[in-house]
């Protein structure tokens, strides 16, 4: 079974309280939201302290056209993504790999556009091998960091001797609409942030056993005709934000069947599950987690750790809350990756902790 190597973060170079963005949305807005002050009680809601941006506040004032915000994408893609694979790749279980030994590149992002792709651009800031295999992923929102890792254990399960790096990047904060009036916006406005992360995955015959985890299985599952909940609204100024107020009730009633028939399909039971790292979509959908599945607050509080300090930063989100998980001494058993995205969709991983 494929093993998971480590995982690395870049740091964003502007941190910033949940109470400084919401006054400065409630500025920007002000006399032209109906019912403002309702809608900006989400900002006090959703159980962020502070969030993680690539630009300072004040750059988001001004207006700014869909190609000036995609440049921005691009160069804070190929910068952040860099940092992320460093300390991805210097923190590895077996001591450091070098990117010569690196033999595919999986880049998962939603929040900009570049052709080449962005993980061609870091071919040519990185020492990579030319010749490395490259799968660029796009579309597949906060999933896209559960999924991507998926793919990368297909991949190494196909080629037992190979190392596959997955990097998540995404800057939610260069989607953001001034002039878009709409409660999603403002729900996405108080919930979404900017971040980068890389996780690094290896064949049965390319590391040695160790404390690291296996990847099992994984399952991608699509709700029949859900376009109008979870996505973005593509029209000239950019990307604008499609938030249904109805994902924790789906959560509560669509995905424990999914998740129950996937155990089930590898012999196991939601009680044999000792670990859950979800990503944290908002606070109300952790809670629809605890609901739908009977756990408590010690299942989810990386999640709620990792929403708290960094908000929703979309796919690379669960990668932070693996991250959390695995910095503690962990017993063996199984664990479930989770992660919900536009379609509407789940992507799950099945993980198991050796010893």
């Amino acid at each position: 079974m494929p093993i998971l190597l480590s995982i690395g973060t870049a740091k964003m170079p502007y941190m910033v309280s949940q109470h400084e963005v919401k006054r400065y949305v409630a500025e920007l807005f002000a006399g032209r939201l109906m019912r403002a002050e309702r809608l900006l009680q989400a900002f006090d809601n959703g159980g962020i302290r502070t969030r993680t941006f690539v630009k300072p506040l004040a750059w988001y004032s001004l207006p700014r056209g869909f190609g000036e915000k995609n440049e921005v994408y691009i160069d804070s893609a190929v910068r952040y993504s860099g940092e992320a694979v460093n300390d991805c790749l210097h923190k590895a279980s077996t001591g450091p790999i070098p990117y010569e030994a690196v033999d595919a590149l999986f880049y998962i992002s939603t929040t900009g556009l570049s052709t080449p792709s962005i993980e061609a651009r870091l071919m040519n800031v990185l020492p990579f091998s030319p010749s490395v295999v490259r799968v660029p992923i796009w579309g597949l929102g906060c999933a896209g960091g559960a999924a991507g890792l998926a793919r990368a254990a297909d991949y190494c399960r196909a080629f037992p001797n190979a190392k596959a790096l997955v990097i998540a990047a995404e800057f939610c904060s260069l989607t953001f609409q001034a002039n878009d009036l709409s409660k999603s916006n403002v729900i996405g406005t108080s919930l979404f942030s900017d971040g980068v992360a890389c996780v690094l995955v290896a064949g049965d015959e390319a590391a040695p056993k160790s404390g690291a985890p296996r990847i099992i299985a994984a399952r991608s599952v699509l709700m029949p005709r859900s376009e109008d909940v979870m996505g973005w609204d593509i029209r000239d100024e950019g990307l604008f934000v499609i938030f249904s107020k109805d994902i924790p009730s789906i959560v509560r009633s669509w995905l424990r069947p999914q998740v129950e028939s996937f155990l089930q399909e590898n012999k196991l039971l939601l009680s044999d599950l000792r670990y859950f790292i979800a990503h944290p979509g908002g606070k109300k959908v952790i809670e629809a987690y605890e609901e739908a599945f009977g756990f408590g607050p010690k299942q989810t509080e990386a999640a709620r750790e990792v929403l708290a300090q960094y908000g929703n930063m979309s796919s690379a989100t669960v990668y932070f809350v693996l991250e959390q998980v695995m910095q503690k001494p962990l017993a063996p058993g199984y664990g479930l990756l989770v992660a919900l995205g536009p379609g509407f969709s789940a992507e799950m991983v099945l993980l198991k902790w050796e010893g």
